[in-house]
């Protein structure tokens, strides 16, 4: 297990950007997998990004390609996802998971962060 905690969460107009983190209490950096989820009002969690230990092992759900960007600082123990013309329909609570390999799947990771709102008006 090991602690994280998100931030950079708040209220945007459609359009705009946000730039969450996801601090992990952990040295070293020695997780595998870290991603992102996300659970809007009465709807299920679901995925949102993932980052392994490159730089090109991510993947994205399609809802987001092209607008969000998850990347990670080894050094800060901290991963990032960029979000830019972000919609009404991104309008969430955000958590970050890590994980053991890099998955879609919510039940392969093993730790969670306990979120932050993103809210986006039109």
């Amino acid at each position: 297990q090991v602690q994280l905690v998100e931030s950079g969460g708040g209220l945007v107009q459609a359009g705009g950007s946000l730039r969450l983190s996801c601090a992990a209490a952990r040295r070293p950096f020695n997780i595998p997998a870290m991603g992102w989820f996300r659970q809007a009002p009465d709807k299920e969690r679901e995925f949102v990004a993932t980052h392994g230990w490159t730089a090109d092992s991510t993947l994205y759900a399609d809802s987001v390609k092209g607008r969000f960007t998850i990347s990670r600082d080894n050094a800060k123990n901290t991963v990032y996802l960029q979000m830019n013309n972000l919609k009404p329909e991104d309008t969430a609570v955000y958590c970050c998971a890590a994980g053991n390999y890099l998955t879609v799947v919510q039940s392969d990771y093993y730790s969670w962060g306990q979120g932050t709102q993103v809210t986006v008006a039109s």
